[in-house]
């Protein structure tokens, strides 16, 4: 399935908010079985890891160890050269898909207000490409690239 936007993401967009002040200090899980039909639905599948700086913990609504970006280029922005993005698997499983949030408090239900990106996850071809989708509880994973593009049309 490709990347799918929350309603509360592309109103954030056409707002003032913008994409990176969306998802900045945000986290991305992953989870096992088939991406839902939109990124407002509540989560599905297995949740096998949460993707931190360097796999630290995270809270909402605080900056510590929350994902960031680097400034957009061409129409790109990608993860802050400078962080390590990691998890240390939380279960066992095939990851199937991810979802990207923002910093706020998602209970992970559905909802049309908040900032969410879910794509697929895959070894090669994927929105997010991991060295392998068999993740193992306990097991480090790193997120060497991560990029979104706004296409120009």
């Amino acid at each position: 399935m490709a990347l799918q936007l929350s309603t509360g993401l592309r109103d954030k967009m056409l707002n003032a908010t913008g994409f990176t002040t969306a998802f900045n200090d945000g986290i991305i899980h992953v989870y096992s079985g088939p991406q839902p039909t939109n990124a407002d639905a509540a989560v599905q599948g297995t949740l096998l890891g949460k993707i931190t700086v360097n796999s630290g913990a995270w809270a909402a609504g605080s900056p510590t160890n929350g994902l960031g970006f680097d400034a957009p280029v061409s129409g790109v922005v990608s993860k802050a050269v400078a962080e390590v993005w990691s998890m240390n698997a939380l279960a066992t499983g095939t990851a199937g898909w991810f979802r990207l949030m923002g910093n706020a408090a998602d209970a992970l239900g559905s909802s049309t207000t908040l900032a969410r990106l879910d794509g697929s996850v895959a070894q090669s071809g994927g929105d997010l490409n991991l060295s392998s989708t068999a993740i193992v509880s306990g097991a480090p994973t790193t997120i060497d690239v991560f990029s979104f593009t706004l296409p120009a049309a």
